[in-house]
């Protein structure tokens, strides 16, 4: 019989595609305690209507809490707490303008 999949607890945001260096830990120690996650290249800038629809959708979709990572002015995890009612934690990222 195959295993079955666990369905993802937490659901990870990131502003951009080149913040995986940073997140990929997060993933990697999430899956060391057995915690399923889903992650999503969404950006309060540029893919706000994105964003909005992960999150709105979220609880329904199972996820307990939300992880946001952004560099830059980091408005990803205020976007995020702004539509769930879910945890939020936010981790800025090393970006252009400041060190993370």
């Amino acid at each position: 019989m195959a295993a079955r999949k666990k369905k993802p607890v937490v659901g990870i945001l990131m502003g951009s595609d080149s913040d995986w260096d940073s997140l990929q830990h997060t993933v990697q120690t999430l899956e060391v305690f057995g915690v399923a996650c889903e992650v999503l290249v969404a950006s309060a800038h540029r893919t706000p209507d994105r964003v909005v629809k992960y999150v709105s959708g979220a609880s329904k979709n199972g996820l307990k809490v939300m992880i946001a990572a952004a560099g830059g002015a980091a408005h990803l995890a205020g976007v995020v707490a702004g539509h769930t009612n879910l945890p939020v934690i936010g981790i800025p990222v090393k970006g252009w303008a400041l060190d993370g």
